[in-house]
């Protein structure tokens, strides 16, 4: 494939550890085209040192914008290859100028499966995977008749959405009958059988044929729902190993799904008889520092990796999984810590990669800082995990 790649980035600069997506593909000679909202001087300078031309709209939610700037680079650069944000927000926008610009990767006709949930359920049972049970209502009739069927607890959320946002465990009916009348009626909600179990995760990255390149599995010590809930710090990480029913269901899911050159993130709900029940896909990387600590935890480099694939249709990196990786979160409202920052950083050593500061949406779930760490062993991690957490 020649050098002269154009692939136009939506929303370049967001969040602020995707900007090294703009980095590695300008080096490897691809045409980087950006399309945001910000003005460019508000640009991270390394995103603007890396964009090959940017163009600014007014606003992004205004379809016709995004597309006159597409046509533009097309129009200037030629035929446009790739269309891409990494972030589920986009990934409508995404598919529909990739529709109208026949452009590699997922259309609008393909948002179905992979955007709700009633629809992702449907394609776990067409290949013989076990699902949680669970429907969509359109009113409270149909609600009760859910909850009387499934059991309460239930679990309702919207049927097309990402994250912990507007996701609600219901304990009884005085709870069901005080959902409705805090419900956004302008939105479809779908209601899941309460599955007692841990969050686990079958991530990774496949090439343009559709085969999966690299694969890393997430362990959660509690569900983000959870974490909202009670306001509280959590802790997960990738695990050195990577169970292989876990890997069996996310071959399986790759291909029905259809991810070619894609990054994903499924969930699944460990029970306590130890099987893997799917819960969602999503067509993106991780959310968080998790793609980062992909490379963390390898010693390589995931952002050089995605270029190659672009570019070569090849993943080059050795995968050997040398270190768990963890993220830690802190919430300073209700909690007071024994051990600060410096006492951490003596304590972890080399074992500490960074502390960063979480601001605006994300601290809900990421807390006000958050931890990374990697060691050679589990019992080393969760040493080190309870240490951050321990409180007075």
């Amino acid at each position: 494939m020649e050098n002269n790649l154009n692939f136009v980035m939506i929303s370049p600069h967001f969040p602020d550890n995707f900007v090294t997506f703009a980095t590695r593909l300008k080096e490897a000679g691809i045409n980087t085209l950006g399309i945001a909202d910000v003005p460019y001087e508000q640009l991270p300078q390394l995103l603007r040192d890396s964009l090959t031309e940017y163009y600014r709209v007014d606003n992004m939610e205004d379809y016709n914008q995004v597309y006159r700037a597409v046509a533009f680079f097309g129009h200037k650069y030629g035929r446009i290859d790739r269309i891409e944000s990494h972030n589920e927000h986009w990934l409508e926008l995404d598919a529909r100028l990739r529709t109208d610009f026949n452009v590699f990767g997922y259309k609008t006709s393909d948002l179905d499966a992979i955007k709700r949930k009633s629809s992702m359920k449907e394609v776990f049972r067409s290949i013989g995977l076990p699902v949680a049970d669970g429907a969509v209502f359109a009113d409270e009739e149909e609600a009760n008749a859910l909850a009387e069927k499934f059991g309460f607890p239930v679990i309702i959320k919207p049927d097309s959405g990402v994250g912990a946002g507007d996701t609600y465990k219901i304990k009884n009916q005085a709870e069901l009958d005080h959902f409705f009348t805090i419900y956004r009626r302008e939105i479809t909600y779908i209601m899941e059988e309460f599955v007692e179990g841990n969050i686990v995760t079958f991530d990774g990255l496949t090439d343009r044929d559709g085969n999966i390149v690299y694969y890393s599995s997430l362990l959660y010590n509690v569900a983000v729902l959870e974490t909202v809930e009670k306001n509280d710090d959590m802790y997960f990480y990738l695990s050195r190993e990577v169970a292989d029913d876990l890997l069996e269901m996310g071959q399986q899911m790759v291909e029905a799904f259809n991810a070619k050159e894609r990054f994903f993130h499924f969930e699944f709900f460990r029970t306590a008889d130890g099987s893997a029940l799917p819960l969602e896909v999503n067509m993106r990387p991780p959310g968080g520092s998790t793609i980062d600590m992909f490379n963390y935890a390898n010693d390589f480099d995931i952002f050089q990796e995605y270029a190659n694939i672009v570019k070569d249709n090849q993943f080059r990196a050795t995968v050997d999984r040398p270190y768990y990786c963890g993220y830690v979160s802190r919430k300073y409202s209700n909690n007071n810590y024994v051990y600060t920052n410096d006492d951490i950083r003596a304590r972890l050593g080399d074992s500490l990669i960074d502390i960063l500061t979480i601001s605006g949406i994300f601290a809900a779930i990421m807390g006000d800082e958050g931890y990374l760490l990697r060691t050679p062993s589990e019992e080393q991690l969760y040493e080190y995990i309870d240490l951050i957490r321990q409180k007075l």
